[in-house]
């Protein structure tokens, strides 16, 4: 008896220390000098700023068709305090982002708190930059819940 317990627990042993190996083996070490720009598809954080006229016009455009086909008559109009709150705060490993915030004013006169990302090559074919939004109180499918917090870094 106690040679069949000795036995089947050196076994199961035997097994986690190959699983452990096995797992410890498919996982990806990233050294600290491979960074972003060194990948198959160089990234160098080269992003548009914030405040950029285009970056803007593409929340806009894109808060404008989104509210106009799902939701509703809400339209963007004006931007104010717009302002960076973080870059490439996950690090260089990652994609590089731009996390901005601000106000926008909507055409029901309200002032509400905007927060996206502009992001490097996740753009069309990953040739162009591309955003990532939410719009405080407006998150209705609840994508960047709580309160657009996922939206932040």
């Amino acid at each position: 008896m106690r040679r069949a317990l000795l036995r089947t627990a050196l076994v199961s042993l035997g097994c986690l220390t190959a699983f452990a190996a096995a797992e410890a083996g498919s996982r990806r070490h990233v050294h600290p000098a491979d960074r972003a720009e060194a990948r198959i598809i160089p990234m160098y954080g080269a992003l548009p700023a914030c405040e950029d006229p285009a970056v803007l016009s593409e929340l806009s455009g894109r808060f404008n068709s989104r509210e106009a086909t799902f939701w509703g008559p809400l339209q963007a109009g004006s931007y104010d305090r717009i302002r960076q709150i973080g870059f490439r705060t996950w690090g260089d490993d990652f994609v590089p982002r731009r996390f901005c915030s601000g106000r926008v004013l909507l055409n029901d006169g309200i002032f509400r708190r905007v927060d996206y990302s502009v992001r490097e090559n996740l753009g069309l074919f990953g040739m162009t930059w591309n955003l990532d939004w939410c719009v405080g109180g407006l998150d209705r499918q609840r994508s960047h819940a709580p309160d657009c917090q996922m939206a932040r870094p």
